[in-house]
């Protein structure tokens, strides 16, 4: 009796496997006592949403992201604190550490993604964007209290880089494409 999945397109921002790793055992974690299977059912990967629309030609961003990508380093990130969006599907996250340079990467990929003529929805703009990194969905509320527990337990600060930039189709998530950031020849 699962509601209706929400379908769309978004980019999102990847992490160096060690980050990866560590968010994931939150994931996990939150699996095992049955509080949230939500992302791993989903099939997401540990990621940055920086944009998201319901439709979209994916073929009108794989060069405009290949390019992007190309042009930037990868991004140092430190995830500092845990919060929860409270909107319907009672989502828990790990917000990283807002720097500059992640504030500059978002907003450079908003205006290339402007000069596209892509429309930027209001929670993507700059100026309104909040950056997070999804660890649970659908909490019931009864549980919130455990599962902010259970995330204090990652003795925060956890820190590494933002490598790979994507594009999903939701959902089930699947990865259409990603691009390394920075000139790095793929092996």
């Amino acid at each position: 009796m699962s509601q209706q999945q929400e379908q769309g397109y978004a980019i999102e921002l990847y992490f160096d496997p060690a980050l990866e790793n560590q968010v994931l055992k939150s994931w996990n974690v939150l699996a095992r006592r049955q509080i949230s299977t939500q992302l791993i059912e989903i099939e997401s990967r540990p990621h940055i949403t920086l944009f998201s629309t319901p439709s979209i030609d994916p073929g009108k961003l794989e060069n405009l992201l290949r390019t992007f990508a190309s042009r930037q380093e990868s991004l140092p990130l430190s995830f500092s604190s845990i919060g929860s969006l409270s909107n319907d599907n009672n989502v828990l996250f790990l917000a990283p550490t807002p720097s500059m340079s992640l504030l500059q990467f978002h907003s450079q990929l908003c205006d290339a993604l402007r000069k596209e003529g892509v429309e930027i929805g209001d929670d993507y703009r700059p100026d309104s964007w909040v950056p997070y990194c999804a660890v649970a969905q659908e909490v019931p509320k009864s549980r919130m209290a455990e599962a902010f527990c259970v995330l204090r337990d990652l003795k925060l600060p956890v820190a590494g880089y933002a490598m790979d930039i994507g594009l999903v189709e939701f959902s089930p998530v699947r990865e259409l494409f990603s691009f390394v950031l920075g000139n790095t020849v793929e092996a």
